[in-house]
């Protein structure tokens, strides 16, 4: 009626079916899409930025979406299960050596590349000081996303991926830091109070994600649980409980969650790759629902302005400012001048810097959608010409690494009752178990192979039973002996028959 006040129409069933039917396109289009960047070399977000905006006000869609605080809200989300799921798989033999390495890059790289790429915003597009800082805060930070997407796709030194990894874990937490702090109304304040808070809030952060991480593994490792299925839900419910913990500490929640994902993934959990497979999943979903959020809130005809302002800070950043930060904070550690060139080459952007610029945009900063559109332009053209370019990269620079051995899939099940664990294992297609017979594997007293699965055929093998590729084993270990029998069956797999029970793979004694 006119005049009258105007009334929402409830939410109906038939609305609900219309809403899973749109998620559910967009989720099977999301899946197909990556294996279309898989071959070409693109990281997948580009795609479902691709899809949101398809379907945003300028696409077929014609979805007008505006709410930036809820992008924010729904993109840290997001990103904590990412981060989780980035914590899980990495190992901490491979990154305790880069550990310092990593920090370095996470911290005085973040600085370094603040400071270039706001002086170049602000002398060479003319921008504030302060909208300078934002954009240099905001782009400083490598994605945790892209760079664990892309580079556990190219084959690279241990120490390269690894200290990539790692930097894009840690760095979110001091740039949130900068950029929240630059995105407050009044002076910024000045350096040495920022770098006291960014230590204080990472301190706090570090130290309740080491904590929680650490319960929760205890908890899980001696409290049997009645069904397989609720290991992966208790371990994803510790990572985020680690967030909130910090978030709620006032210390770096992201540092938290990061943390204690990496303590869960190294303690060697009852039914791990079901655990893997679980949070890899949740973790591509947050991908998915992240970008496609993102590319939903972009107005591609109001950008137009900012394109050419976006390629230059992009320029300087890619160019100068990533460079110089890796060459600074990695100047203590001699690392090769080959691995610097392609770390410098290899620091992501993705919806990271995208999420945090929607930070000056709910605190209504000047020119803050300006700040939106110009990272946006600049993490889709450097994504797009980065990511595919990183495989010729490390081969020109002879750092391309083959495949080793592929390591096995162990599932470990507890035994409460009998003080025992009955341990999965798959041999994959490269693993050098294949040809060993079950005698010579050397289990520890108190291990044995009771059953082997081959090609959908089970029986109980002899000692002098060969084992091949696909096949699938069961093996009953004791509590005291478990650790050290599944130390033994990886060494067997990396390096054959031959492996130095005594070695650091081995870790026991033979019989």
């Amino acid at each position: 009626m006119p005049g009258s006040a105007r009334r929402e129409r409830p939410l109906t069933v038939h609305h609900l079916n219309q809403l899973l039917l749109v998620c559910s396109l967009v989720l099977l289009v999301a899946v197909a899409a990556v294996r279309i960047s898989s071959r070409s070399g693109l990281p997948s977000l580009l795609v479902y930025l691709g899809i949101g905006m398809a379907m945003g006000q300028d696409g077929v869609g014609d979805i007008h979406f505006s709410n930036a605080e809820l992008t924010q809200v729904i993109g840290y989300a997001a990103l904590v299960v990412i981060l989780a799921e980035g914590g899980l798989g990495t190992k901490w033999k491979e990154i305790k050596p880069v550990l310092p390495a990593a920090t370095s890059l996470a911290l005085v790289g973040v600085a370094v590349s603040v400071g270039v790429t706001a002086t170049a915003a602000h002398y060479l597009i003319d921008l504030e000081w302060r909208q300078a800082l934002i954009i240099g805060a905001v782009v400083s930070s490598t994605d945790a996303a892209a760079v664990f997407s892309v580079l556990r796709k190219v084959p690279l030194p241990s120490r390269v991926t690894a200290v990539l990894e790692a930097e894009s874990g840690f760095n979110d937490a001091p740039v949130v830091i900068l950029v929240v702090a630059f995105s407050t109304a009044g002076p910024v304040e000045h350096w040495y109070v920022l770098v006291g808070e960014i230590a204080l809030e990472l301190a706090i952060g570090a130290a309740m994600g080491l904590a929680v991480g650490w319960l929760g593994s205890w908890g899980l490792r001696h409290v049997a649980l009645p069904a397989s299925g609720l290991y992966p839900i208790a371990v994803m419910a510790i990572a985020v409980t680690a967030y909130a913990a910090g978030a709620l500490a006032h210390g770096s929640g992201f540092l938290a969650v990061y943390l204690a994902s990496m303590m869960l993934g190294n303690a060697k959990l009852p039914h791990w790759p079901a655990t893997r497979g679980f949070a890899e999943g949740l973790g591509w979903i947050a991908q998915i629902g992240m970008f496609v959020l993102l590319g939903l809130l972009v107005t591609p005809h109001e950008m137009g302005d900012d394109i050419w302002p976006a390629l230059v800070i992009g320029l300087a950043l890619t160019v100068v400012a990533r460079p110089l930060s890796v060459f600074a904070a990695l100047l203590p550690f001699r690392i090769p001048w080959q691995e610097q060139t392609l770390m410098s080459w290899a620091g992501l952007r993705g919806a990271v810097p995208i999420i945090l610029a929607t930070i000056p945009m709910v605190s209504g900063i000047e020119e803050s959608r300006r700040i939106f559109n110009i990272v946006f332009v600049l993490v889709v053209v450097y994504t797009l010409v980065q990511g595919p370019t990183l495989p010729w990269l490390a081969r020109t620079l002879r750092l391309g690494e083959s495949t080793g051995p592929a390591d096995l899939g162990i599932e470990s099940a507890p035994l409460e009752r009998l003080r025992g664990h009955l341990l999965s294992v798959a041999i994959p297609k490269g693993s050098r178990m294949h040809g060993v017979e079950v005698a010579e594997l050397r289990l520890p007293a108190g291990a044995a192979v009771t059953l082997v699965v081959r090609e959908g055929t089970s029986f109980v093998p002899l000692p002098t039973t060969v084992l091949r590729r696909g096949d699938e084993l069961l093996v009953v270990a004791t509590d005291p002996v478990r650790d050290a029998a599944e130390r033994r069956l990886r060494a067997v797999g990396q390096g054959g028959k031959l492996a130095d029970w005594l070695g650091p793979l081995g870790g026991g004694s033979g019989r």
